[in-house]
């Protein structure tokens, strides 16, 4: 079989690699071994065997593209990692601070609507249920309330 239909495969593999020869030589293997596996497809009677080797070989490159394209490509550097950052619990605290002072300065519906929806971790309707108020208000309030949010924050000489 290899006599007969292996220049002709490693031509199609190649094409269908973009010329690598390594990835075209392996798709040649990997569809002959196919066809040693499957005797019964190389039935004449079945159809034309060299179709039914360039139809392996093609479906071998389309799943190899789709196993490559789903990883993440490996990245070579010269420079060393960056370091993990520490968590600085005194910042953290100021941090804590400044947000519970900038959310005590926004009017109460503001306030309950970002507590509720932010730090309960509740849904909208969840949050609705709870406030007495329509999914829809919950939504327009969390808008405007991180808006007013973000303005106080300003106003205090957070930025960032």
């Amino acid at each position: 079989m290899h006599d007969e239909h292996g220049e002709a495969l490693l031509a199609h593999a190649l094409r269908l690699t973009n010329g690598d020869r390594q990835r075209a030589e392996d798709l040649v293997q990997e569809t002959l071994l196919r066809a040693w596996r499957h005797p019964e497809a190389m039935d004449p009677q079945r159809g034309s065997v060299r179709a039914w080797l360039f139809t392996i070989a093609r479906n071998l490159a389309i799943d190899a593209w789709r196993r490559r394209s789903a990883r993440v490509g490996e990245v070579i550097t010269d420079d060393l990692p960056e370091p993990p950052q520490v968590v600085d619990e005194a910042d953290r605290a100021v941090e804590a601070w400044t947000v519970a002072e900038a959310l005590h300065r926004l009017s109460p519906p503001h306030r309950e609507v970002l507590v509720e929806c932010f730090y309960q971790g509740r849904s909208v309707a969840e949050a609705a249920a709870r406030l007495g108020v329509p999914p829809g208000t919950v939504k327009s309030r969390t808008h405007y309330a991180l808006r007013s949010l973000r303005l106080v924050l300003a106003e205090m000489g957070v930025t960032g």
